[in-house]
């Protein structure tokens, strides 16, 4: 039995510094702090902030369940192994691989040590110059993102969108959650470039065409990210495009410029001001935190103005004619099936990111 006891005892090592490194026990508390609140008599009075505190209490059992149960499987294997039974043997060779694979799985975890790793993302799409073609490319990234967010068991919300005049969309904005989305989806944050043979061009002729993919670390709480007032400037205007009578006839939209950065998030789509303003203050502050990270700045404060995610960082090429081939430029990973990554297949891109990029 000893050299079963060793293997356990690796273990047990192995996942308690995983467990530190993650920060579970201090998961694990701040969960049964927002199950105390919403046990409270009042709490759903606000039914928006009782919603956001069920969405983070079910982010972090998400994240702290998965590790305890592993912790007692090899709690209890251990204990097996000091009875010294001997014909428990072949029964605990099979439990110590079960849970060895188990971990195997879990420590992909471990990658995602950045400061929002562990956050719900914003992604945030616009289409480059090119007109119709690069608002059609955008549509196929946003469709790409979408597609891999419902195979990744992730919830997604369209909250901010400007379809294009002919085909494709402008710009368009969704909320991504799920375990680790900022974690996984930080590897798409640039440019991104399509060649194909345009199907608008009466001639058929070779395109190439830009889409800018931000994402962006979802900021909830005001305190997490706190912007100073007199550095808004907020302005309301009349919605325009699809969104119903009273949002075309009424000062709804929303624009707020943040003056020492000049970062300015526009949002038109909810029919109230309120919700608008809102909504956009949430990106706002989502901008800001990913800015922080790209200039390692210690504060708000400290930040020069700046775009995230400028047009001069091209992140990655589709190649869809004379051959097919998507390839990042920073990792040079490559896959030929360009259909099976627009389809959402896109974790080989986001793991050699992230061994890449391990800190």
């Amino acid at each position: 039995m000893q050299p079963l006891q060793k293997r356990v005892d690796e273990l047990t090592q192995a996942v308690d510094a995983a467990l530190v490194k993650l920060a579970i026990v201090q998961k694990k508390i701040d969960a049964q702090k927002i199950q105390d609140e919403l046990a409270a008599p009042d709490a759903w009075s606000d039914s928006d902030s009782a919603q956001q505190k069920s969405k983070k209490l079910a982010q972090l059992n998400q994240q702290v369940e998965p590790w305890e149960s592993l912790k007692k499987q090899i709690d209890e294997t251990s204990e097996l192994i000091e009875t010294g039974d001997e014909s428990l043997t072949e029964d605990l060779q099979k439990q110590i691989e079960k849970i060895e694979a188990e971990f195997a799985n879990l420590k992909k975890d471990l990658q995602f040590n950045g400061e929002y790793d562990d956050h719900n993302a914003i992604l945030r799409l616009t289409a480059g110059v090119g007109g119709t073609d690069a608002q059609d490319w955008t549509q196929m990234l946003e469709r790409m993102y979408l597609r891999w967010a419902e195979k990744s068991g992730m919830n997604t919300k369209v909250v901010e969108r400007s379809a294009g005049e002919e085909a494709g969309v402008k710009t368009s904005v969704i909320e991504i959650e799920g375990s680790f989305a900022y974690g996984k989806l930080r590897s798409e944050n640039g440019v991104h470039r399509l060649v194909r043979l345009s199907p608008f061009n009466s001639d058929n002729l070779r395109q190439t065409s830009f889409a800018l993919v931000e994402i962006l670390p979802q900021i909830d709480t005001p305190d997490e990210v706190k912007i100073d007032d007199k550095d808004l400037k907020i302005d309301v205007y009349r919605a325009g495009g699809h969104g119903g009578q009273s949002v075309n006839t009424t000062d709804s939209a929303v624009r707020v410029t943040h003056i020492p950065t000049n970062i300015v998030v526009a949002i038109q789509n909810e029919r109230s001001q309120t919700q608008n303003k809102e909504t956009a203050m949430k990106i706002l502050r989502s901008k800001l935190a990913q800015l922080r990270l790209e200039q390692h700045a210690e504060s708000i404060s400290d930040l020069q103005a700046g775009e995230s995610a400028n047009w001069g960082s091209q992140i990655r090429n589709y190649v869809l004619h004379p051959y097919t081939i998507v390839k990042d430029t920073r990792t040079k990973y490559e896959e030929s099936d360009a259909s099976k990554v627009l389809d959402g297949s896109i974790d080989g891109f986001m793991k050699a990111y992230l061994e890449a990029n391990i800190v």
